[in-house]
């Protein structure tokens, strides 16, 4: 949690950016594992977070941006809960802390609520993303829970992704603290890529530094030997020398701030030439971007597609595309070798405001307030700011089944060579990803360490 100044300033700027009504913010609650009293580990809207500061469930913030004033609701714990969770600070004591003094049972919600619509004020609210959340706002605003999309506030949606989105300098050092964590749990996944180990025995020791020094991971480790499978969180297999292990990890610090990189490399720790000459495509790509992330950048434009052209003028010299590297990119052929996106947003979330952005829904509907706001929930119009936070993460995979879609559609024709690709079947794929901070000049890699990325390096520290 950081200082109480800090959510009071953030709260009078919402207020400024706003102008009018009411901004209702819940927390989250505890989700139920398998039975009610045995939860998932709580994780905290970030949004409230934000705003509020406090790391508790069962909480609802509610700011009125005509008075500034700010509101907590929730209630004290009885003896019956301090008996399972010990002696516990009162509400008006969690709301000093982050400097709100008007502090209420959440019972009085509902009543604040009902008055405020009543006297026809605008109630602003983001789209929800869990199911308990959609319950609750469902039965405060008096909606069905497939109306609540409709009834979102756009303007608190782009409001909140413009101030989150640029970090402030305790931000940037919290986003520090994430890659330390991250440091250590990928230098230990390299020393572990031995033959013979279980790919969750890395993936379970990760978890465990996560969790021993943070808040535990920021999003499921992906370990695989598959990297061609993007979001592979099957941790089932068996090291294998000669092949190629992608790892993809973060962790969270204690102020719920995310690290997110990933590093490919061989087991056994000698990488093939075939192996080498994709890798070295995928680290130029990786090396330049930083320099093309610089404040004022359009993100498609400027960084995603020149990442594209350098991944294309790398696969042109080992022989898989054929023409230039502009024909290739401007004909979609290296959707075939990456088919996502070089960067996404990173912050409170590993996927920074994504829980009203573009992954939320179709967002051709809000184009023209995306275009003027430019903020990371929508990265087909994203213009970088300094400040902004982000990944870069170019990859080449080579997905048989994507292979042979794009072939049998005649995809490509004259620019993929294809009788060469199928010798790639089981190459699988390699990411490298780091996180940047944009300044003026480019982007700089977020931690005051390397971790270890050419082939020169992974090959003196992997499964030594």
């Amino acid at each position: 949690m950081f200082s109480q100044q800090t959510y009071i300033a953030r709260r009078a700027e919402l207020c400024r950016r706003i102008g009018r009504g009411l901004i209702l913010l819940p927390g989250n609650t505890f989700s139920p594992y398998n039975y009610p009293n045995n939860a998932y580990a709580f994780r905290q809207d970030s949004t409230f977070l934000y705003y509020f500061g406090l790391n508790l469930p069962t909480l609802v913030g509610v700011i009125d941006t005509e008075t500034g004033e700010a509101r907590l609701y929730g209630d004290d714990f009885t003896v019956e809960d301090i008996i399972w969770t010990g002696p516990q600070p009162s509400l008006r004591e969690l709301g000093a802390g982050v400097g709100v003094r008007r502090c209420f049972p959440m019972a009085d919600l509902a009543g604040h609520i009902s008055a405020t619509q009543r006297v026809g004020r605008e109630i602003h609210y983001l789209p929800p993303y869990r199911g308990e959340t959609k319950i609750q706002l469902s039965e405060l605003l008096g909606v069905g829970i497939n109306a609540l999309h409709a009834g979102k506030s756009v303007e608190l949606m782009f409001a909140v992704a413009e101030m989150r989105e640029v970090k402030s300098d305790e931000e940037i050092e919290a986003l520090e603290r994430a890659f330390h964590l991250g440091y250590d749990m990928h230098t230990t996944a390299m020393r572990m890529c031995r033959e013979g180990v279980v790919e969750r025995e890395i993936a379970g020791a990760m978890e465990g530094i996560a969790k021993s020094k943070g808040l535990g991971v920021s999003f499921g480790s992906i370990v695989s030997q598959h990297g061609e499978t993007l979001h592979n969180l099957n941790c089932d297999g068996v090291l294998e020398r000669g092949r190629l292990l992608l790892v993809d990890a973060g962790a969270e610090s204690v102020e719920n701030y995310c690290s997110d990189h990933t590093r490919t490399y061989p087991v056994g720790g000698r990488f093939s030439d075939r192996q080498r000459d994709i890798y070295n495509i995928v680290l130029r790509a990786h090396d330049e971007a930083p320099q093309w992330m610089r404040s004022g950048a359009m993100y498609m434009e400027q960084v995603h597609r020149r990442a594209l052209l350098s991944l294309a003028e790398g696969l042109h010299d080992v022989g898989l595309i054929s023409g230039s590297a502009e024909d290739a990119v401007a004909a979609g052929a290296m959707y075939l070798f990456m088919p996502h996106g070089l960067s996404h947003g990173l912050g409170m979330d590993v996927h920074d405001c994504e829980a009203f952005g573009e992954r939320s829904f179709d967002f051709s509907e809000l184009l023209d307030r995306a275009k003027a706001s430019a903020t990371c929930v929508h990265r087909a119009t994203w213009r970088l700011r300094k400040g902004t936070v982000m990944s870069n993460e170019p990859g080449i995979y080579f997905i048989p089944a994507l292979i042979d879609k794009s072939r049998a559609e005649g995809l490509y024709k004259g620019i993929v060579n294809y009788d060469k690709l199928d010798d790639y079947r089981d190459f699988g794929g390699i990411r490298i990803e780091d996180d940047i901070v944009v300044t003026d000049e480019g982007g700089r890699i977020i931690g005051d360490k390397h971790i270890p990325s050419t082939v020169e390096e992974l090959e003196a520290v992997v499964g030594r």
